[in-house]
C-alpha cells in the first residue's frame, strides 16, 4: 500500500494527564483510507506545568491574558518536544511529516450564550517554528463562528472509519468528558457530549486518596451507590438538553457536586461509586433511544472494568466493544483525529458538522501555519 502522509496527531484533553501523539499513515488504496499508526505515546505534562495547568483551571474562570500567554508558550515548547520525540521514536524523519496537526490543551469552553469561546492553548505557530513541520491547528474557531458548539469533532472520524454496514451503531469516547457519534447505514452521523466520563470520578479520587485516577474503577467497585445521591445528580437540567451540546470541566467539577449534593453527600468511597454510576446512566440514557446494534468505546475509560461494567447493565443486549476490534486502538483514536483533520484541511475538504455541533453551514476546521523561512 502506497501510504499518505504521514501525519502526526496530538491533543491533551481534558482529563490532562499528558499530551497523546501519533504518527499516522493513510493508505491510499486501503477502505476509508485507513489510517495505521506508526508509534505513538502519552508523554505526561512536567510536574510544575501540570501544577500551573491546574491553578489556572480551579479557578473556574476564563484564564487571564497573563495566564493563557505563559500557559501557550509553555504548553506549545511541550507538545513540540512530544512531537519530536514521537518521530524520532518511531524512526520517522521530520522531512517525511506532510504535517502536524495539534488540537492544545481546552482552557476555557463556553460554547453557548451572547459569546461563544472555545479556548485551546498551545500556539500552533510556535510548534511549525520548533519542529520546522506545517503544522495546523485552531480547529474548533471555524465552527463556533458558524453558528456550532465547536465540540465534539470525534464523529467526523468515527463516520469515516467506523459507518455500519447496516442499522445504527454508536461509538462511545469516555475521556474527561463522555461523547457519542450516532452512525447510521446511509453514512450520516450525529453526535454530541453527555456530560462526564472520568472527570469527577479522577477529580474526587485526587482529592480524597491523592491519586491521579481510579485505576480499573477498584475504588468506586469497593463502594455503594447511593441512590438519592445519584437521583440529585442527574435532576440537572442539562443532562435532558437534546443536542447539540458540549460542556467540559468548567461545568461539571467538585463545585457542582457540591451544589448538587450540599451536606448529603455520602460517604468517600460511596460517592466515588455514585459518580461512577452517574457517568453510566448518563451515557446509557444518551444512548438507549438509538437502539444501536453495538456500541464501541474509545478513551481512558475503556481501561475502567467497573465503569464498563455498570454501563453494560444498563444497556442490557447491547454488545460493548473496544475500537481495536474494527482496528484502531482506543488509546489513540483523538490523536488520530486530529492527524485526520490536519490531512482534511490541507486538502481543502470542508467538514458537515451540522448535525454534529449545530453550524450552520460546512466549515474548513483548522489553521495552516508554516514553519519560519518557508
Amino acid at each position: 500500500m502506497k501510504p499518505e502522509g504521514p501525519f502526526v496527531g496530538m491533543i491533551s484533553g481534558t482529563s490532562r494527564d499528558g499530551v497523546d501523539a501519533a504518527v499516522v499513515a493513510f493508505p491510499q488504496d486501503s477502505p476509508q483510507n485507513f489510517p495505521q499508526v506508526l508509534g505513538a505515546l502519552c508523554r505526561p505534562y512536567p510536574a510544575a506545568l501540570a501544577a500551573r495547568l491546574d491553578a489556572v483551571l480551579a479557578t473556574g474562570r476564563r484564564p487571564t491574558d497573563a495566564a493563557r500567554k505563559e500557559l501557550d508558550r509553555t504548553l506549545a515548547a511541550h507538545f513540540a518536544d512530544t512531537a519530536l520525540t514521537l518521530l524520532r521514536e518511531a524512526g520517522v524523519e521530520t522531512g517525511r511529516v506532510a504535517a502536524i496537526g495539534s488540537h492544545g490543551q481546552t482552557v476555557w469552553h463556553q460554547p453557548d450564550g451572547p459569546h461563544p469561546e472555545s479556548m485551546q492553548l498551545g500556539d500552533p505557530a510556535a510548534i511549525a517554528r520548533h519542529t520546522g513541520i506545517v503544522t495546523v491547528g485552531d480547529f474548533r474557531r471555524a465552527d463556533i463562528e458558524a453558528g456550532g458548539q465547536g465540540a465534539p469533532l470525534a464523529p467526523l472520524l468515527h463516520r469515516a472509519l467506523f459507518h455500519p454496514g447496516a442499522g445504527t451503531r454508536v461509538v462511545l469516547n469516555l475521556g474527561g468528558i463522555a461523547n457519542v457519534s450516532v452512525l447510521a447505514a446511509d453514512g450520516s452521523v450525529s453526535g454530541f457530549d453527555t456530560g462526564p466520563a472520568n472527570c469527577l470520578l479522577d477529580a474526587w479520587i485526587r482529592r480524597c486518596r491523592g491519586e491521579a485516577f481510579d485505576n480499573n474503577g477498584g475504588w468506586a467497585a469497593g463502594g455503594r451507590l447511593d441512590p438519592a445521591a445519584l437521583e440529585r445528580l442527574l435532576a440537572d437540567p442539562w443532562f435532558a438538553r437534546p443536542g447539540p451540546k458540549s460542556t467540559g470541566t468548567e461545568y461539571f467539577n467538585l463545585a457542582w457536586l457540591q451544589t448538587r449534593l450540599g451536606d448529603c453527600a455520602p460517604a468517600a468511597a460511596d460517592l466515588q461509586a455514585t459518580l461512577a454510576e452517574l457517568t453510566a446512566a448518563s451515557v446509557a440514557d444518551a444512548i438507549r433511544p438509538f437502539t444501536p446494534g453495538d456500541v464501541l468505546v474509545c478513551g481512558g475509560g475503556v481501561h475502567n472494568t467497573d465503569l464498563l461494567r455498570r454501563l453494560g447493565r444498563r444497556l442490557p443486549g447491547t454488545p460493548l466493544r473496544s475500537t481495536a476490534d474494527c482496528g484502531l486502538d482506543p488509546n489513540w483514536v483523538e490523536a488520530v483525529l486530529f492527524a485526520w483533520l490536519a490531512r482534511e484541511r490541507l486538502a481543502g475538504r470542508a467538514q458537515d458538522t451540522r448535525g454534529i455541533t449545530g453550524a450552520r453551514a460546512t466549515v474548513l476546521l483548522g489553521r495552516v501555519f508554516e514553519p519560519a523561512g518557508v
